[in-house]
Parts: structure tokens; C-alpha cells; sequence
């Protein structure tokens, strides 16, 4: 129990650059207090305890903001920002590795018995506000935009963002959200076709940071074709300076 208590706030700590001391996590993050108690109230609802089960979860519900009912099968290193508004349904099975920011529902479309509810595979990050509807899957590494809803399959990898939500498949939307990474934030939950002038404005950007690495990568191919090493010079040059490029082909 206190090894996987040191995972779950080794992964605070990992996923939300807030996070300043062990004792802040353990007393002022909600979404590890719902994490604990649910872990308590699974075991009761395993070992056929069912209403202690049902009662801690509320109280965990009232206590933190978050929902999750103890038939949810949540595995390790799982972490939920923020929190508030969460819903866990009842056979929702969340992998290892996963992230849900505040107001993300994993919810259920049918009032049949059996799997109603989301899988969540290994390192699933959903935004803000998404729904997750039915016995869906989202696949290994997947990503789901902010406010998206999220009604069929999504393939591992993938990022779906919209309503009804859509994956994002475009060569242009992959390298875009690459270099967004590398730049310290995720683009993931904008679209090319947002009518937000904002997110077409940083998309904009993006598109121009990409094309223009793509066009430095040929021009240096083709000072390596016609024999002028670069690699010395890149590694010692100024890339500031703008006599930079004339040097190398003089």
C-alpha cells in the first residue's frame, strides 16, 4: 500500500510542475485523496461490501469533488488535475499511467447491465472538460482535446478533439503538435478548423516553425551534397550572427 502511495506522489510531482513538497501532495491534492480512498472502497466492493463501498465513495464525492464509483477499475501511477467534477463510472477501466484534468466524464450511454462504461489504456491523457461516452476504448498514448466528446474508438497514438469529437490524422497536424512539444506546451486540444482567431493564430505559428526547420534541413543537405562540411561550424557558430551563412559558403 505505501510503495504504490509513493508512486502516486511521485507522479504528481512528474505531471504538475505546482507540486513543491511531499506534504503539500499528500494534503492539498484532491485527486490523490479520491485515488486513496477509492483504492479502500474497491476492496470493499470486491469483497461484497457493497453498500460500505458505495458510502465511502460518496463521501470521498463530497470530500474532494470527484466521483468515482467503486467498481471502476483504476490501475497504477493514475493521476487527475485539479479534480473537481470528475466522473468514474461504474465499469470504467483506466490503465496505467493515465491523466484526466477537472470535469472529465467517463460515462455510460445505455441503462443495460454489463460494460457500459470507457476502457482507458496505458498513458491516455484526456483535457478538460471531455466526455468519454460507452463501452469505448482509447488506445495506448492516446490524447482527447478539452471539451471534446468522445463517442467511438480512438486508435492508440491518436488525438481526438471536437463535437462529436474526430481524430486529428493530417502529416501537417502531426508535425505541428510535435513541435509544440518541444516547445513546452501541447496544442492538442485546437483544430485547424477552430473559429477561434487565437488558436488559428498559434497554428499559424506552429505551420511557419515547421516549414521553416524543414527548409533549413535542405539547404544543409545541400551544402553536405556539394562537399561543405557544416557539422563543425553549427557546433561552434552564433547562430545569431547574420554573417553566419555567408562565411559557410564562401
Amino acid at each position: 500500500m505505501f510503495a504504490r502511495l509513493r508512486e502516486d506522489i511521485a507522479c504528481v510531482f512528474d505531471r504538475d510542475p505546482a507540486a513543491r513538497t511531499t506534504w503539500e501532495v499528500l494534503t492539498c491534492y484532491p485527486g490523490l485523496h479520491a485515488l486513496m480512498m477509492h483504492r479502500l472502497s474497491h476492496w470493499f466492493w470486491r469483497h461484497g461490501l457493497k453498500w460500505l463501498a458505495r458510502w465511502l465513495s460518496h463521501f470521498g464525492r463530497f470530500f474532494t469533488g470527484i466521483e468515482i464509483h467503486p467498481g471502476a477499475m483504476i490501475g497504477r501511477r493514475f493521476f487527475i488535475d485539479h479534480g473537481m467534477g470528475v466522473v468514474i463510472g461504474e465499469t470504467a477501466v483506466i490503465g496505467e499511467d493515465c491523466t484526466l484534468y477537472h470535469g472529465v466524464t467517463l460515462g455510460g450511454t445505455s441503462w443495460n447491465k454489463g460494460k457500459r462504461h470507457p476502457t482507458l489504456e496505458r498513458g491516455v491523457v484526456i483535457g478538460a472538460g471531455a466526455k468519454v461516452l460507452g463501452p469505448i476504448t482509447l488506445g495506448e498514448e492516446a490524447k482527447i482535446g478539452s471539451n471534446a466528446v468522445v463517442v467511438r474508438d480512438v486508435p492508440a497514438g491518436a488525438t481526438a478533439v471536437g463535437i462529436p469529437a474526430r481524430i486529428i490524422e493530417s502529416e501537417q497536424a502531426q508535425l505541428r503538435e510535435a513541435h509544440a512539444e518541444k516547445l513546452g506546451f501541447s496544442a492538442y486540444a485546437l483544430t485547424s478548423t477552430a473559429d477561434d482567431p487565437l488558436a488559428k493564430a498559434i497554428h499559424g505559428l506552429l505551420d511557419h516553425a515547421v516549414e521553416t526547420d524543414r527548409r533549413l534541413e535542405k539547404l544543409l543537405q545541400s551544402l553536405e551534397r556539394s562537399g561543405i562540411s557544416v557539422a563543425d561550424e553549427l557546433a561552434t557558430a552564433d547562430k545569431f550572427d547574420p554573417q553566419y551563412l555567408g562565411r559557410i559558403v564562401d
